[in-house]
């Protein structure tokens, strides 16, 4: 009796061992998989609209083993590749993030429900254990920064085709903005981010900072500034200039068309004084002054679109979002007759006459808002 007795205990003892093993091995698991769990919820919650979904395999098959590095940056890779009814495509395959994956899912969330002509097509995704991947359709001719900076530019491109770019920008973030059944608020528009089709039509991309809000939301809540240096809206960092909304993606915009008008980038760091080195201070001083931008041997139809885009630029990056216009407004203007439009008021404070206020960014030097020293 007793002899069966210990072979209960015994049994019970190792059952009792392998459960925890087991328990210990599940939770290791769950640990792993739980970084990804939020994406799968997701993809399975918004089916219905969903791209098309690859295998890793089916990744290396179009790009020959990533074989055709296009880019790299922060968020991952970028490759070419094709598939197999013959069309080229961008493969982003993304590195890992401390996000837990949000940035796919706010990409996927966005540019998976959005067909328009200006903005990039999502053709597809992979979700594959710990990788990531969207499939976009390719863009031949890269990103815009290429052909607006003179250190970069490959390709020279006619201020009648930089107008052209800059028209097909503002209505593809207009229709972000009112064109879906959701709000989207970019929150990163810059030359980088606008790629270029072999016909040299724009296309919005890289929607990994983008939130998504109802029509009628007029202000968003932020718990961190996002976007980038330069092209962020004031708002982002003081309080008391006003709240985040969609006036944010307008100022980017117009940081952006004043780059596209100018072709050079907004912050000047060796430009002898603090007017020169920032160029909408510059040039809204220079049109105070009756004078014109000198643009060498530009027609007289190549000036008055430079003119046109300086100045509604100015009005977008109006230091409190009240000011600026809506982007349908900005459509409006770069498409009417330039002797309609006014020079509003200065554009923004220079950095020596910036008051204080509170920031949301600690210890942060202030000319970084107005550019990057690249």
């Amino acid at each position: 009796m007793l002899e069966i007795l210990g072979w209960i205990l015994a049994a019970r003892f190792s059952c009792g061992i392998l459960f925890l093993f087991t328990l210990l091995a599940y939770k290791i698991r769950r640990r792993h998989l739980s970084v990804y769990d939020d994406i799968e919820e997701f993809l399975q919650i918004q089916n219905n609209f969903m791209p098309i979904r690859y295998s890793y395999r089916d990744l290396k098959n179009m790009t020959k083993n990533f074989k055709d590095k296009l880019g790299e940056g922060g968020y991952g890779t970028v490759f070419k590749g094709q598939l197999r009814s013959g069309p080229f495509v961008a493969i982003k395959l993304m590195g890992k993030t401390k996000t837990s994956g949000q940035e796919f899912i706010s990409e996927v969330a966005t540019i998976g429900r959005i067909h328009h002509i200006n903005v990039v097509r999502l053709i597809g995704f992979c979700v594959e254990g710990s990788k990531r991947a969207l499939i976009y359709e390719f863009m031949p001719n890269g990103s815009l920064e290429k052909y607006i900076f003179p250190q970069e530019v490959t390709v020279f491109l006619s201020y009648g085709k930089i107008f052209e770019i800059a028209l097909g920008v503002a209505k593809g973030v207009d229709y972000l903005h009112r064109g879906c059944d959701m709000q989207i608020l970019h929150f990163d528009i810059k030359p980088h981010n606008i790629l270029l089709d072999h016909n040299f039509n724009p296309k919005i991309s890289d929607f990994g900072l983008a939130k998504l809000y109802p029509v009628e939301e007029n202000m968003v809540s932020l718990t961190a500034a996002r976007g980038t240096m330069g092209y962020m809206a004031p708002e982002m960092f003081y309080r008391n200039i006003g709240r985040v909304s969609y006036k944010s993606d307008v100022y980017s915009f117009g940081m952006l068309l004043m780059e596209m008008a100018s072709k050079r980038r907004n912050l000047n760091p060796s430009a002898e004084n603090i007017s020169q080195s920032y160029f909408p201070c510059w040039v809204h001083e220079t049109f105070i002054k009756g004078m014109e931008i000198d643009l060498g041997d530009a027609s007289l139809d190549e000036r008055i679109m430079v003119k046109k885009m300086t100045l509604v630029a100015l009005w977008c990056i109006q230091m409190k979002p009240n000011d600026r216009p809506s982007m349908n407004k900005v459509i409006e203007m770069l498409e009417g007759d330039v002797e309609l439009l006014q020079l509003p008021p200065k554009p923004f404070l220079s950095p020596e006459e910036m008051p204080d206020s509170d920031v949301d960014i600690n210890d942060m030097e202030f000319p970084m808002l107005f550019g990057s020293f690249d």
